[in-house]
C-alpha cells in the first residue's frame, strides 16, 4: 500500500498514499504505539468506507432521479401525443438504447418540440374560443359580462376538435353576419320612415339600443334577439303610425278637394296644399317624400279644413243656391218642368231653420242632382226623337210657306237652293209617319219601365202625339175636300164650255186670295191656334214665360203638321174660281 500510495513525483499532486507515509513519519517521530497506530489506520478506513457509502447513495439517488425524470418525459410525450392527437410523430425516438442520460437526451428535442406545438394549438384553441364566446356573447346581449379569462381545455387540443371549433365558428360568424344584415335593414327602415314621419331619427334608434347610433362602427352594434325584438316593434310600431296618418291625411284631403269644389276654390289657393293632397290616392309604401306625414303637415290641413268648414258655413245660401242652378239646368235641358221658386224658398227654409247640417243638405241636392242626371240619360233617346219630329216639321210648315210661294219658280237669286231644300224637305216629311209611330212606341215603354207619365215641358208627350195623329187626320180631310172642290169646279167649267164655248177669265178671284191669306195664317180650319193653346192649357203661363224662344221654335213648329202636295199646292194657289165652303 506504501508502494501504491507513494507519492508520484511526477504528478506532484497528493495522493492517499503520500499522507499516509507522512503521517508514519510522524508517528515514529513521535513513538505511536502499533496498537495505536493500528487503531486510527481503523479509524481511518472506517471514515473512508463512510465516505464511499455515502457517495454510493448519492449515486444511487441520483439515479433514480434520472429514472424518474426519463419515465415523467415518456409519459409527459405520451400525454403530449395523445393531446395534440399526432401519433404519427416523427421525433420519438423508437427505442430506449444507452444509458439514462442518453435516453433523456435523446428523447429531450421531441419534448421541447411538442411543447412548443402544444403552446400554439393551445393559443389557437384560445383564439377560436374566444371568438365563440364573444360572438356568443353579442347574439344573448350580455357581451360585456363575459370579459374574463377563458380556459382551454388542454386534454384534447387534436385538429379534430380544433376543426369543430371552426366549424361552430363560422356557424356563428354566419349567423353574426345575417342578423347584423337584418339589423341595419331594420336600422334603415326605421330612418327612412322617421324621414316620412318627421320625426327624430337618432333618438329613436338609440331608444332601441345606444350601438345603433349612425357613429358606432358596424361591427359593434347590438346583434341580440332582445335588440331584433325591439327593432321589429319599432318598425311595426312606427308603420303603424305611418298607415293612420296616411290615412287621416287622405281624409283631410277629402275634405279639402269638397270643400275647394264646394266654393270654388282658386287653383292658386289650391297649390299651397299639393303636399296634402299628391297623396290622396297613394298607399303605405308609395308615400316616401320627406316629410309628407309630419304632424305639423296633418295640423296644418286640419287647421284649414276647419277654415273652410267655417266659411262654408257662412257660404250656405250660395253654395246651395248653385247647387239649385245646377239641378235646374239639368231639368231644362231634358224638358222637365219644376218650380224653381218654392225649391230656393225651401232652401232659405232650411238654412235659416239650422235644422238641417249644412253637409246633409248638400248630400241631399247631390242626391237629387244624381237623380235628375240618371233621368236625364234615361230621357235622352226619346228628348233626341222628338227634337227630329219637331225638326221635321219644322221643314213641314217650311215646305208649306214655299208651295204657296207664287214666285218660286222665278230665276230669281238662291232660288236653286231653295229647290233643293224643298226636295229634301219632302223626303222628310214623308217620313214622319214612321218617327211618330216610333216615338210613341218608345214612350210607352218608357211610361211602363218608370210609372210615370213622359212630359215635355210640362205636357205629355204622348198627348202631343195624339193631337198631332188628329191634326193630321184632319189636315187629310181638308186635302180630300180641297180634291173634291176642285174636280167640282172643272165639272162646272166643262159645262160652260159645252153650254157658252168659251173658257172664264183666268184672273183670280179675290176668294182665293183670301183663302190662301187665310191658309198662311194658320190654314182654314185653324189648326195651329188648336195646338198653341193646348200647349197654353197645358203648360201653363210660367212654362212659356220661363223659355219663350224656344215654345216658339219647338212646340209651335208642328203648327203645320201635314204639307200639301207640290201639285194640290199649285192648283190652290192658281185656282181660278172661288172655293166654296163644303165640297
Amino acid at each position: 500500500m506504501a508502494v501504491t500510495d507513494a507519492q508520484n513525483p511526477l504528478l506532484g499532486e497528493t495522493t492517499c498514499g503520500s499522507l499516509l507515509q507522512k503521517l508514519q513519519e510522524i508517528w515514529d517521530e513521535v513513538g505511536e504505539s502499533d496498537e495505536e497506530r493500528d487503531k486510527m489506520l481503523l479509524q481511518i478506513e472506517q471514515e473512508c468506507l463512510d465516505v464511499y457509502k455515502r457517495k454510493a447513495e448519492q449515486a444511487a439517488k441520483s439515479r433514480a432521479q434520472l429514472l424518474q425524470a426519463l419515465s415523467d418525459a415518456k409519459l409527459e410525450l405520451s400525454t403530449l401525443v395523445s393531446a395534440l392527437g399526432d401519433k404519427s410523430f416523427v421525433g420519438i425516438p423508437e427505442k430506449a438504447s444507452g444509458t439514462i442520460k442518453e435516453q433523456l437526451v435523446a428523447i429531450a428535442p421531441a419534448l421541447e418540440q411538442l411543447w412548443k406545438q402544444k403552446e400554439e394549438r393551445v393559443k389557437e384553441f384560445s383564439d377560436v374560443q374566444s371568438q365563440i364566446q364573444k360572438i356568443c356573447g353579442e347574439i344573448a346581449g350580455n357581451a360585456s359580462e363575459q370579459r374574463g379569462a377563458l380556459a382551454v381545455d388542454e386534454s384534447d387540443l387534436s385538429l379534430k376538435k380544433l376543426d369543430e371549433y371552426q366549424v361552430k365558428l363560422q356557424e356563428l360568424q354566419k349567423e353574426k353576419s345575417d342578423r347584423l344584415h337584418k339589423v341595419l335593414e331594420f336600422v334603415s327602415t326605421v330612418h327612412d320612415l322617421c324621414v316620412v314621419l318627421g320625426m327624430d331619427f337618432f333618438s329613436t334608434v338609440t331608444e332601441v339600443h345606444p350601438s345603433l347610433d349612425d357613429s358606432t362602427g358596424v361591427q359593434s352594434k347590438s346583434i341580440s334577439n332582445d335588440t331584433l325584438l325591439r327593432l321589429a316593434k319599432t318598425v311595426s310600431a312606427l308603420n303603424e303610425d305611418k298607415k293612420q296618418r296616411l290615412h287621416k291625411l287622405q281624409e283631410l284631403a277629402t275634405q279639402l278637394i269638397d270643400l275647394w269644389n264646394l266654393m270654388d276654390t282658386p287653383e292658386e289657393e289650391r297649390r299651397l296644399f299639393d303636399h296634402v293632397t299628391c297623396n290622396f290616392s297613394a298607399s303605405v309604401g308609395e308615400v316616401t317624400i320627406p316629410g309628407a306625414l309630419a304632424l305639423d303637415l296633418i295640423e296644418q290641413a286640419e287647421v284649414e279644413v276647419e277654415r273652410l268648414d267655417q266659411l262654408k258655413s257662412s257660404k250656405m245660401k250660395e253654395i246651395a243656391f248653385k247647387r239649385q242652378v245646377e239641378l235646374e239646368e239639368i231639368f231644362a235641358r231634358v224638358h222637365i218642368e219644376i218650380d224653381p221658386e218654392a225649391a230656393r224658398e225651401k232652401i232659405m227654409a232650411l238654412i235659416d231653420s239650422e235644422n238641417v247640417e249644412p253637409a246633409e243638405l248638400l248630400a241631399d241636392m247631390d242626391n237629387q242632382i244624381a237623380r235628375a242626371k240618371e233621368e236625364a240619360l234615361s230621357r235622352k233617346e226619346i228628348l233626341d226623337r222628338v227634337e227630329k219630329w219637331m225638326s221635321a216639321c219644322e221643314e213641314e210648315s217650311w215646305l208649306e210657306d214655299y208651295n204657296r210661294d207664287e214666285n218660286r219658280y222665278n230665276a230669281s237669286r238662291g232660288a236653286h237652293l231653295n229647290l233643293k231644300r224643298a226636295e229634301k224637305a219632302r223626303i222628310l216629311v214623308s217620313k214622319i209617319p214612321g218617327m211618330v209611330d216610333a216615338l210613341v212606341a218608345k214612350t210607352r215603354a218608357w211610361e211602363e219601365d218608370c210609372g210615370i207619365s213622359f212630359t215635355y215641358d210640362g205636357v205629355p208627350l204622348l198627348a202631343m202625339l195624339d193631337e198631332y195623329a188628329m191634326l193630321r187626320q184632319e189636315r187629310e180631310e181638308e186635302k180630300r175636300r180641297f180634291r173634291d172642290q176642285k174636280k167640282f169646279h172643272e165639272q162646272q167649267n166643262t159645262e160652260q164650255e159645252a153650254i157658252f164655248g168659251s173658257r172664264p177669265s183666268p184672273a183670280r178671284p179675290a176668294s182665293t186670295k183670301k183663302v190662301v191669306g187665310s191658309r198662311a195664317n194658320g190654314g182654314a180650319n185653324g189648326t195651329p191656334s188648336r195646338r198653341l193653346s193646348l200647349n197654353a192649357n197645358q203648360n201653363g203661363s210660367k212654362s212659356a214665360a220661363k223659355d219663350g224662344k224656344r215654345d216658339s221654335m219647338r212646340l209651335a213648329a208642328p203648327a203645320n203638321y201635314v204639307a200639301i202636295s207640290k201639285e194640290d199646292a199649285a192648283s190652290h194657289v192658281s185656282g181660278t174660281d172661288p172655293i166654296p165652303a163644303s165640297p
